[in-house]
């Protein structure tokens, strides 16, 4: 292990004087970890030591894998990409981290979460539309194409849980999973429909009351970030 580490340090432009022995460690694991899906295994978490948050980390078979973004999120990091070659920046030691958890709001809704959050809401938006346009236009509603939208919803999702510092981060990011548990039911549910050749009327989502909930709860998540507090105003529920 410890001849190995020089050589992951320097592929990420790092050294071990800016890293602690745990947090190299977490690296190793991360270069060899591909974005998965969380339908592909069970959802667990990564605590990064001397640092806040939780990484979410996906296991399948029986290996552990984690989002080098979502790495770099929890870690106070920065990502860069130049061609094929992709260099993790983390702050050196845990101080830094700490102070900036000393720094971030106890109550209301943090701003890291905030700009997460409404990444979030807006991939689920744009797999809300992408759906809706299908069943407005008659058009083949297929899981290989709406596939690309979950993904993304999937993994911006994940990144405004590992963003949540306060109380009303987690709650606002438990009404999240919410909205995204719904648009998951809408979409499987169109896209098997449309497997069994069942008609599908092009106003069918207007009068589902799952896509009349989701829709609801999304703009009440919208207002909420604006004003920075939670509020649970059962919308979500």
């Amino acid at each position: 292990m410890s001849k190995k580490m020089p050589r992951i340090a320097k592929n990420l432009a790092l050294s071990r004087r800016e890293l602690g022995p745990i947090v190299l460690a977490v690296i190793g694991l991360a270069l060899i970890a591909p974005v998965m899906l969380v339908s592909q295994g069970r959802l667990a978490f990564l605590t990064v030591n001397g640092h806040s948050g939780n990484v979410p980390v996906t296991q399948v078979n029986g290996k552990n894998y984690v989002e080098i973004e979502a790495l770099a999120r929890v870690a106070n990091g920065s990502l860069s990409f130049n061609g094929d070659q992709v260099t993790l920046t983390l702050l050196a030691g845990g101080e830094n981290a700490m102070a900036a958890d000393a720094s971030a709001p106890k109550t209301g809704l943090s701003r890291e979460f905030s700009r997460s959050a409404i990444e979030a809401l807006s991939t689920i938006r744009e797999w809300h539309s992408a759906l809706a346009s299908a069943i407005e236009n008659q058009f083949p509603v297929g899981q290989a194409w709406l596939g690309t939208y979950q993904a993304q919803a999937t993994t911006n999702l994940r990144l405004a849980q590992v963003a949540a510092r306060t109380d009303s981060d987690r709650n606002a990011a438990q009404a999240i999973a919410s909205i995204f548990d719904r648009m998951k039911q809408l979409n499987d549910k169109y896209v098997a429909e449309r497997a069994n050749l069942d008609y599908i009327a092009p106003d069918a989502l207007k009068s589902d009351p799952m896509d009349q909930n989701a829709v609801a709860c999304g703009r009440s998540l919208g207002a909420m970030i604006a004003t920075g507090q939670f509020v649970d105003d059962g919308t979500c529920h």
